[in-house]
């Protein structure tokens, strides 16, 4: 049984140095593309939550090639951290 969406959405910041939505769904669409909240709109709201909750912090902000707004995220060695001792 895999972890529940939001928690790999976490670990897989531990991974990485920053990431945005589209980053994440890449990533974790093989193991989660049929769970209902797999959705831009959804994981974006969860990663909006996770950073107000000091999980992870913004660490830019870009535009695609249609002109939307990405917003990229990371974690800190300290929220790193943090992750892996809540996820294992």
């Amino acid at each position: 049984m895999s972890r529940p969406l939001n928690y790999a959405m976490l670990k897989y910041f531990t991974t990485v140095d920053e990431a945005c939505v589209d980053d994440v769904m890449e990533a974790l669409k093989g193991e989660y593309a049929s769970r209902r909240a797999f959705t831009r709109d959804e994981m974006t709201s969860a990663l909006m939550t996770a950073e107000k909750n000091g999980l992870i912090e913004e660490s830019r902000i870009d535009l695609d090639s249609h002109d939307d707004l990405l917003v990229y995220y990371r974690a800190t060695e300290e929220q790193k951290q943090s992750i892996n001792s809540y996820i294992k």
